[in-house]
């Protein structure tokens, strides 16, 4: 069944069972119906795909697809997922999708889709109205119909690396050494595209072939896939490292010493950056982040935005915010200058650009922002996930500063008036959409805090789940 392919935020599954060219042919059609309704008509839509060997056939069947609904298709060939949401507006499309499965292993395929203006596709903005149409045409039977719609193939990294190093403020006023692993993913054309030939900026690149052999899982928040930048960045005494995932919409970096920036701290070391270019604009922080993330906001002078984890959420609370910048812990970032989307070139090019213009290393630039010690994401096997939950808030929350429901369940005792636990720490507990799982994120003023609060917290959430 169609159905199962779709997923919160994408479209996403192993080729070619349960997704194949089929099914992408029902996507496309589907796709289309629902731009063309938004757009009063037809109108272009915007198609690119990654690496993956499944990627051109499944993006041929999708453009066929959207042709038959009678909308024309400007095929980009080859991109980063990020290409998508410049794109969009630049060629005055209604629309796009990215043929991609993002980080995920090599069996794997999927569509990444957006609407007018760059905004995203997902569980309820847009994809259940997809799926739905999807399912009638597999209820029906439906065969491939004639395209209708034009297509025409463009090349847009000219223009696309314009947009990226129009980021790289100040230009770089010194050399900085930089250390890439491209994953074998989209970073191989986005670093020969957009970053080579920068004045002062030496590139040393690992894994930036394609090949249907991968060094490693193109999954960058997986510490032994960090391992590569790590100790290259050791070895070769380069001042930043960086590591993207598959599609390169994601981008790890990593200090001068081999230490990798927690992207909570990254949010917090760029949020000045962007404050002096959009004065008074808010900063957006999705709720796993690290308490200094607020604090630096606020000490700026402008709104910390607390918001849902996952880049639907993210982007809808920068736009009605109207914010400048956003940072995910998950390694996505976000630019209003950029359809309010995410893109790992733009959050290396302004890291690259803060870098080029100090007289510090980057893990003293960082180090004021690495304050307080965190658990890290951890995951937990739980068949009653709600029940879980509401234990939680009823023995933690009392006394709290803070106990909300806006994405699972946050109990914050910052302020030192804790209950089961002596205050000074906040946790967040969450639900998986798709597995029986509750992951924890959890900090503490100093360490004795974290661990009382975790032996008393971590008994009540389950197993620790292996492999997550």
């Amino acid at each position: 069944m169609i159905s199962k392919v779709f997923k919160a935020y994408d479209v996403r599954a192993i080729y070619p069972d349960p997704l194949g060219e089929d099914d992408a042919w029902k996507v496309g059609y589907a796709t289309a119906q629902l731009l063309k309704q938004e757009n009063g008509g037809p109108g272009k839509v915007v198609v690119s795909r990654d690496h993956r060997p499944a990627a051109p056939s499944m993006a041929g069947a999708l453009i066929a697809g959207i042709r038959s609904a009678g909308m024309d298709v400007i095929d980009l060939g080859r991109c980063d997922t990020s290409v998508q949401y410049f794109a969009i507006p630049h060629l005055g499309a209604c629309g796009g999708v990215q043929c991609t499965a993002s980080h995920n292993p090599i069996k794997y395929i999927g569509f990444k889709i957006s609407r007018a203006g760059a905004k995203p596709v997902g569980k309820g903005s847009g994809l259940d109205e997809i799926q739905a149409i999807a399912q009638k045409l597999e209820d029906e039977n439906a065969s491939c119909g004639q395209p209708i719609g034009k297509l025409e193939e463009h090349d847009i990294w000219d223009a696309y690396a314009a947009k990226i190093r129009s980021f790289l403020k100040p230009a770089l006023q010194k050399p900085v050494k930089l250390y890439v692993d491209c994953s074998n993913g989209m970073g191989t054309t986005l670093l020969e595209k957009v970053f080579n030939g920068i004045r002062n900026l030496e590139i040393v690149a690992i894994n930036n072939v394609y090949t249907d052999k991968w060094a490693h899982e193109p999954n960058p928040l997986v510490e032994e896939n960090m391992l590569p930048t790590v100790e290259g960045v050791k070895s070769t005494g380069s001042d930043l490292g960086a590591c993207f995932d598959g599609d390169a919409d994601r981008c790890m970096l990593v200090d001068e010493k081999g230490v990798p920036c927690g992207c909570d701290h990254l949010t917090a070391w760029l949020a000045d950056t962007f404050v002096k270019s959009h004065p008074g604009s808010a900063i957006v922080y999705d709720l796993r982040s690290s308490k200094v993330v607020e604090e630096t906001i606020k000490s700026l002078g402008v709104k910390p935005v607390r918001a849902m984890v996952g880049h639907v959420n993210i982007k809808k609370s920068l736009r009605d915010s109207d914010g400048s910048f956003g940072g995910e812990l998950s390694g996505h970032f976000y630019f209003k200058d950029n359809s309010f989307a995410d893109s790992g070139a733009i959050l290396l090019a302004v890291a690259l650009g803060v870098i080029g213009a100090s007289d510090k290393p980057l893990s003293e630039l960082i180090k004021p922002y690495r304050k307080y010690p965190q658990s890290g994401e951890r995951n937990f096997e739980n068949e009653d996930k709600a029940g879980t939950m509401a234990k939680c808030k009823k023995i933690f929350g009392a006394g709290a500063d803070l106990v909300d429901d806006l994405d699972g369940v946050t109990v914050d005792c910052w302020s030192g008036r804790g209950g089961a636990v002596p205050g000074g720490w906040w946790f967040n507990v969450r639900a998986s959409n798709t597995e029986p799982l509750l992951r924890l994120n959890a900090e503490a003023k100093d360490k004795a805090t974290l661990d009382a609060l975790l032996a008393k917290l971590t008994p009540m959430l389950g197993h620790p789940a292996v492999g997550h």
